[in-house]
């Protein structure tokens, strides 16, 4: 079965300090090989274990990077794209660009160490018990 999913891009500078193994992370893409149908530009295809990218945890999968310390990389090959990385200094700044799925709700956003919510089918059976109980003792007495 074929779906539609929906997707809101959300834009984000992203500042890594260049570890012993690099920035971290692999990417694809490039003018004459599309990562992306009709689109050029250079994605993330694998964060290491680890690395700069992963300990940061905002970079993922996916995302599409738009530039790295304010330099476009629209129309780039894919080998300028990583000397464009490997030559960028210990501090980078990349402009990343998530894609997100659209929620049918609201988005809630919950601070570090929240809960995130307790689930319905755990909140039941305890209330369903507490007003049997009520309406036993109403009844009783």
């Amino acid at each position: 079965m074929n779906r539609w999913v929906d997707y809101s891009v959300m834009e984000e500078e992203i500042n890594l300090m260049r570890g012993p193994s690099g920035l971290g992370f692999n990417n694809v893409g490039e003018t004459n090989q599309q990562y992306v149908s009709k689109d050029s530009g250079i994605y993330v295809s694998c964060i290491k274990e680890d690395g700069a990218a992963a300990q940061d945890g905002r970079l993922q999968e996916g995302d599409k990077i738009l530039s790295v310390n304010g330099q476009d990389l629209k129309n780039l090959l894919h080998q300028d794209a990583v000397d464009l990385f490997r030559n960028a200094g210990c501090a980078v700044s990349l402009r990343v660009q998530h894609r997100l799925p659209v929620q049918n709700g609201p988005i809630v956003h919950r601070g570090e160490g929240e809960p995130s919510g307790v689930p319905v089918a755990m909140v039941l059976p305890p209330v369903f018990a507490l007003t049997m109980v009520a309406v036993w003792a109403f009844v009783g007495y």
